[in-house]
């Protein structure tokens, strides 16, 4: 089973691809274009073209997990754009995008804060 933790380090790459890639497709995709080594515990987050399905690769230790999601009736509303390969998620950001919700309008507590000591 996944388990998604805060601490997790999710990447979600800009570029579509090619649904028809498997483990071994996207691991590569991993390597090549957002220069990260698939066995790392990173959790990766891929999409199609047309925006209406998303595909999670990650590595647990043993093996990997590779999720697929279809959107049975709309498109995902939000994916990264930009110059860079990938583009970081937090945990709580990344529910909000397998829900097709916007994650950068996710209003969730900050990962950490300093804690300040009442005198």
């Amino acid at each position: 089973m996944i388990q998604i933790t805060p601490h997790m380090r999710i990447l979600v790459a800009v570029e579509p691809i090619d649904f028809r890639a498997g483990i071994d497709g996207l691991a590569a995709n991993c390597r090549k274009h957002l220069q990260t080594d698939p066995f790392s515990g990173t959790l990766f987050v891929f999409g199609n073209r047309a925006r209406t399905a998303i595909k999670v690769l990650v590595y647990d230790g043993q093996g990997f997990w590779l999720c697929h999601k279809r959107l049975s009736a709309s498109k995902f509303a939000w994916w990264p754009t930009g110059h860079e390969q990938g583009h970081t998620l937090q945990a709580c950001e990344l529910q909000v995008l397998l829900m097709a919700g916007n994650p950068t309008q996710a209003q969730a507590a900050p990962a950490w804060r300093a804690l300040s000591v009442a005198p």
